[in-house]
């Protein structure tokens, strides 16, 4: 066996020669690989290319069609071997409260690698619906909802399983749904419906710094009221797509969830609807169902570093509305589909088709406007 032990070669180009066959590298150090933001990546990478993605601080890897993010830590739960476990390496996504047949404080959890019916994970501070999810990797957020107390922020944990702890309020009551984005250091609340009057949209848009206990801090405004949009983003960018004003729309509007602002056109839905859910990886965002003259089935995505209308994804196995998404780096959950809005669907975020069956809340109603998030979405 031979050796060729170099301290540095470059290329006319700036990078190494091919090296052919078997190649070992051992050094008492470390190794460095290209790197750069998102918007930089190569335009025709070959299948295997690996580099680290400056935006969003990871690993990724070329797969041939798109670009997979590569987890260099693991402090998410789940066991892939057993159903909903509370140990593991997977992704655990929260669904908060519920409208039907009344309000709720439950709090209910699966393993998103795994199939099954939620468990119990703890209660809100009060019974509530349409709550706001929003979540870091080890904390999970829930904001405002149709509750007596409709301005309060509470928390939870991902790690252990209990009730939820106050955190602050809203600048005002907030029956927000499932306009939310978060990275791993912001929640940002995007639009929501009013108390008083009932029914009525509000186009402010505001944030809080998930790692500690605050009040929400005004962010900017979206670009029209807007009620009951769904929300979806990576760690840079935050986006909202459809919603009433009261006049329902199919308008995706974005910002950037390091600054403040007011938020910017994006793209279109290929149709109008509001009671729509959204859910993301660190690439793609998907949105499901909603809700126009009829309740529909309909799931499309976008890019979300780009800009751009909505590309058809496949259907829901039924058409519904109010119902909440939350994901993993690679899967997707739509909970809340079909009559009694108990059933939860799952897709695989990366490729396209129809989605398949997950399993059941296991409360009654439990999918109804409920909030929802986990420890493993796209802007984490």
């Amino acid at each position: 066996m031979s050796e060729f032990k170099a301290s540095g070669f470059r290329d006319e180009f700036g990078g190494g020669p091919d090296l052919v066959g078997i190649t070992t590298f051992t050094s008492p150090y470390y190794f460095v690989p290209p790197s750069g933001s998102t918007a930089e990546r190569p335009s025709s990478p070959p299948p295997g290319m690996l580099r680290f993605n400056t935006d969003i601080g990871r690993l990724e890897v070329w797969r041939g069609d798109h670009w997979a993010t590569i987890l260099g830590e693991s402090p998410n739960l789940g066991d892939h071997n057993n159903t909903n476990s509370s140990a593991g390496t997977g992704t655990r996504g929260l669904f908060a409260s519920k409208l039907s047949p009344t309000n709720s404080n439950v709090i209910q959890y699966v393993s998103i690698s795994t199939l099954g019916n939620t468990q119990d994970f703890g209660d809100l501070t009060e019974l509530t619906a349409d709550v706001a999810g929003m979540a870091s990797r080890t904390r999970g957020i829930f904001a405002g909802g149709y509750g007596n107390h409709g301005n309060d922020i509470c928390f939870v944990t991902f790690a252990s399983t209990g009730d939820a702890t106050d955190f602050g309020d809203l600048s005002s009551n907030r029956r927000i749904g499932d306009a939310r984005v978060s990275s791993t250091t912001r929640g940002v609340m995007m639009g929501h419906m009013t108390f008083s009057p009932f029914g009525g949209g509000n186009n402010s848009i505001e944030y809080i710094t998930i790692a500690s206990a605050g009040n929400a801090v005004d962010f900017g405004d979206l670009s029209s009221v807007n009620a009951l949009g769904g929300g979806f983003g990576s760690s840079v960018r935050g986006c909202v797509a459809g919603g009433g004003t009261p006049t329902n729309v199919n308008t995706i509007q974005y910002i950037t969830i390091s600054t403040t602002g007011d938020a910017l056109d994006f793209g279109d839905l290929s149709s109008v609807r509001r009671e729509l859910a959204g859910l993301s990886n660190s690439t793609r965002g998907v949105t499901g169902g909603g809700y126009d003259s009829s309740n529909t089935n309909i799931m499309e995505f976008v890019t979300i570093a780009s800009t751009g209308n909505a590309q058809d994804f496949g259907d829901q196995t039924a058409g519904w509305a109010t119902h909440s998404g939350c994901s993993s780096p690679t899967r997707g959950l739509f909970g809340g589909i079909g009559t009694p809005a108990a059933v939860i669907d799952f897709i695989e975020i990366a490729t396209t088709g129809n989605a398949q069956d997950f399993g059941d809340f296991s409360q009654v109603g439990g999918g109804s406007r409920n909030g929802s998030t986990s420890n493993g979405h796209g802007g984490l």
